[in-house]
């Protein structure tokens, strides 16, 4: 697959050499045009040549020779460059119909149908709404469509991840669901369409409470993602969106499956790396409906190829609104950041170089007007002011390795027609940078960052190797780290000492962690305090109780990650 898909660069190749002689030939076809404004005046000039010869010699007989074989040789050359371009069309044309069918034909044995990986879905979905005291069905239509089989590995998790959301958020418990005249089991569908330009659209919709809104923009309001006056400008629509920004979640208590506000973020970063696009529609009561839009194959796109900071970059056309040109003098500053009117609204306007943070080209004389790219994923749109907007056209994408797995801003490299290289943009990283830049608040001196970072946590366990462990764990991650053995003891240190976060077991003799908790959350001094309970107890009955007693998060053993707890901790302190 991968050397077929190399055949794609001289394709590439020799359609920019047939640009090439294009453009050779409008020069050539320019200057006649010239020459032949001025013939008059080279006739004249010949006249006096060969009167001038009569007595001149034989340098002015080769200058007249000259003039006279020049007209001849620019027809020549131009039939040459005539007959070079039509040939290179010619090739160019057998050579984009071997590739394609080729390319073609060794796609569809790298096809698979979504069967492959929805098969596996109903069961899933059984299974976690059993846990939850849930009923819930799964209903898969169109899995018979196929997809290019990379795109399917990597979006296996996305796709388990809405699974386990549809269930988690979406479906209400039986008596719930009666109160509201729907029927005990609810009902999960993935719709799988194949769009037009080589698009999928996988659609994951359930029937249950849709998205709270106003939850949503508590939470995002509360976790730092916006203001209190950005929320308040949020339409439904919109706050919905926010479900996908990294720390928001409205369920009551992390557990392994949900609360973290990370799935979400995950997901989203996971589909765009792909090129593709994720929506939400919700209605509150009704259901919610989450819509995915991903190539079929992933060797070509269209991207649109710009220049900034003396280089080039591809940026993908589905995420570029429009490209313009704009005054500089309608370049306004509100809210201390840059803007210019596009479309009767005001859009930040950011530096590609600058958020990219590559050098910035040599300035030279102040222009009239700049050239930006509007980029907008979701609800955020940005302008990207660039050197210059060079074109339209196919890219052949290259992976970076997994050396460079994961760099910031990058999603790839594509090989232009030209042989140059140019690194491919990953459109959400770069939103996020250029709202980063944008609103960088000053940094903190060091001193002050350290101590701000030590932040201090009580561990409460009976067992002495889980202790050790967990407090290794913690003071690894640059926590400072008080034990305690039950929850007398825990509560007694509570007392004496100001702690930023508890982790607990529950099963522990004298008071176990469920008490422990509940007395925290009674006690006026402690009440804020967060509470993770960790413990071997992972039946819904226990983890309903920890969301009674009010434990901010609840971690089951055996699924125990420490990169997930460290992560939960880091969120809530």
């Amino acid at each position: 697959m991968r050397q077929a898909e190399e055949l794609l660069a001289p394709r590439l190749a020799l359609g920019q050499h047939i640009a090439e002689l294009r453009e050779a030939g409008a020069m050539l076809a320019a200057w006649k045009k010239e020459r032949a404004r001025i013939q008059p005046e080279l006739r004249l000039a010949g006249r006096a040549l060969k009167r001038a010869s009569a007595t001149g010699g034989c340098g002015m007989s080769k200058a007249i020779e000259y003039l006279e074989a020049e007209n001849l040789f620019s027809k020549a050359l131009g039939d040459r460059l005539a007959r070079l371009e039509r040939a290179s069309l010619h090739e160019h044309h057998a050579l984009s119909g071997m590739v394609d069918k080729l390319l073609h034909q060794v796609k569809e044995m790298h096809m698979l149908p979504f069967s492959s990986l929805l098969d596996a879905f109903p069961r899933l979905a059984r299974e976690l709404a059993g846990e939850q005291g849930k009923q819930a069905e799964l209903r898969v239509q169109g899995e018979r469509i196929e997809i290019d089989r990379r795109i399917l590995e990597e979006i296996k998790d996305p796709l388990t991840h809405l699974l386990r959301n549809c269930i988690d958020h979406g479906i209400e418990t039986p008596p719930v669901r009666a109160q509201n005249g729907k029927p005990p089991r609810g009902t999960v569908t993935v719709t799988v369409a194949q769009k037009d330009s080589g698009k999928i659209e996988v659609l994951f919709s359930d029937d249950g409470a849709g998205i709270d809104a106003a939850a949503v923009k508590e939470k995002a309001v509360r976790v730092g993602v916006i203001s209190a006056a950005e929320a308040g400008k949020l339409d439904g629509r919109e706050a919905s969106a926010l479900i996908f920004r990294s720390g928001v979640s409205t369920s009551p208590i992390v557990t392994e499956l949900s609360g973290r506000g990370l799935g979400l973020a995950i997901v989203r970063e996971k589909i765009e790396r792909l090129g593709g696009i994720i929506e939400v529609e919700t209605v509150r009561g009704a259901g919610t409906a989450i819509r995915i839009l991903l190539p079929l194959t992933l060797a070509t796109f269209r991207g649109v190829l710009v220049q900034s900071g003396g280089q080039p970059f591809v940026i993908p056309a589905t995420s570029v609104e429009r490209v313009a040109r704009v005054a500089t003098k309608d370049i306004l500053t509100v809210e201390n950041r840059e803007t210019v009117p596009l479309g009767g609204q005001a859009v930040a306007l950011v530096r590609l170089d600058h958020a990219l943070g590559v050098p910035r080209a040599a300035a030279g004389e102040p222009a009239s007007h700049i050239q930006v790219a509007v980029i907008g994923s979701g609800s955020a749109r940005v302008a990207f002011q660039v050197d210059e907007v060079v074109a339209e056209q196919e890219v052949l994408v290259k992976a970076l390795g997994r050396q460079l797995e994961r760099v910031r801003n990058i999603a790839g490299a594509g090989v232009l027609g030209t042989g140059h290289v140019a690194p491919v943009i990953n459109v959400h990283d770069l939103l996020k940078s250029a709202v980063k830049l944008a609103a960088a608040p000053p940094a903190p001196a060091a001193g002050k960052a350290a101590t701000a970072q030590k932040r201090s946590i009580l561990v409460v366990e009976d067992s002495i190797t889980s202790r050790a462990l967990l407090k290794n764990i913690l003071e690894a991650a640059g926590y400072a780290v008080t034990t305690a053995v039950d929850g007398v003891d825990a509560f007694a240190a509570l007392k004496t000492a100001a702690f930023d976060l508890v982790v607990s077991d529950v099963e522990m003799p004298r008071m176990d962690g469920f008490d422990l908790t509940a007395r925290v959350r009674a006690d006026k001094q402690l009440a804020d305090l967060p509470v993770v309970l960790v413990t071997a107890l992972g039946t819904r009955e226990h983890r309903e109780r920890g969301i009674d007693v009010g434990a901010n998060a609840y971690i089951v053993k055996s699924s125990f990650d420490q990169g997930k707890l460290l992560e939960i901790i880091r969120q809530m302190i």
